[in-house]
């Protein structure tokens, strides 16, 4: 019997609100008072976060749910679930202080934008680690998805000069999010682990690692951290990314990574017109340029890659 039927109508649902709560993340990132640190604002409110998700994982355990407490692991399956949930928890708290600063120093526009390469690095891991070929049309489409993110970083110039590090420093949040992504996904398909458990382990490991890195590599850290806790929006920024990653997990349960990113590509297009009044920015036309031809990009992979999982069924039937 299946430990669980997935459902495309409630994946791309859930994908839809993911949309939502992505698109104002930004916004609330940059009303962050001005004294608070990106890595002091990025602790505290994976703090907050732990403390929306320790309700929710002890409600599902409460209501009999046991996911992964459920069955009997081996030594070797208990080590290696450990190891992925250490691994992948420390790379999303440094995606969580790489979007922070990022955010803060790109500007929440380009910031959004640029972590919409997302597919670039899915493509690159399925290239190098998957020995999927991709076609001319798929090339293309990747190049031409290079080519605007490298018009956004240089300020619409193309001039080498022109490249922002902080546009740089963006594009390590989907970076990371691209492999712990992938390994999550496995866990949620091969093992019965829920996903409000996946986000309780990933928010307090990536909790404790932000702790260790404020405790030892900046002066004053732990003060400046515990400070930053009781702020306003440290709360409001940890309680929409607890959302936004439970609602992402469920999403991806029932549809593949794929979908459930094409669904939520728009969303920097939210931020765009969340900033200009909430952050006083400007939006330049080469930023909604930029934005259409990413977001067209991520489209005609994403139907590329949907023509290609359905024709290969049906030339292997054909076979048979």
């Amino acid at each position: 019997m299946a430990l669980f039927t997935p459902s495309v109508g409630k994946g791309i649902a859930l994908s839809l609100t993911s949309l939502t709560l992505l698109g104002v993340m930004p916004i609330i990132s940059n009303l962050r008072p001005s004294d608070v640190g990106a890595l002091s604002f990025a602790f505290a409110l994976s703090v907050w976060q732990v403390v929306f998700a320790a309700p929710v994982f002890r409600w599902e355990l409460r209501r009999g749910t046991k996911g992964i407490f459920g069955i009997d692991l081996s030594k070797r399956e208990r080590r290696r679930m450990i190891l992925v949930a250490l691994f992948s928890g420390a790379l999303f708290g440094l995606s969580t202080y790489l979007y922070v600063l990022g955010v803060e120093k790109a500007g929440a526009t380009d910031a959004a934008i640029a972590i919409q390469a997302y597919p670039l690095f899915a493509i690159l891991w399925e290239s190098l680690f998957l020995r999927r070929r991709k076609t001319p049309f798929e090339l293309a489409l990747t190049a031409v998805l290079i080519g605007a993110l490298y018009y956004l970083g240089t300020g619409g110039t193309f001039l080498m000069s022109g490249l922002s590090p902080w546009f740089l420093v963006s594009l390590g949040v989907p970076l990371l999010w691209s492999i712990a992504h992938v390994i999550i996904k496995e866990e949620l398909s091969n093992t019965p682990v829920t996903p409000a458990q996946v986000t309780f382990f990933r928010v307090t490991i990536s909790t404790l690692f932000l702790l260790t890195v404020l405790a030892f590599a900046v002066p004053s850290g732990l003060a400046a951290g515990i400070d930053a806790v009781f702020k306003t929006m440290s709360a409001v920024m940890g309680l929409v990314y607890f959302l936004e990653l439970i609602v992402w997990f469920y999403a991806v349960r029932h549809i593949d990574v794929s979908l459930a990113s094409s669904v939520t590509t728009p969303w920097p297009a939210l931020t765009m017109v969340l900033a200009v009044p909430l952050l006083g920015e400007t939006v330049e036309a080469y930023q909604i340029v930029a934005l259409v031809v990413v977001v067209a990009c991520i489209y005609g992979l994403t139907l590329s890659g949907l023509r290609k999982a359905t024709v290969k069924p049906a030339a292997r039937a054909g076979r048979n």
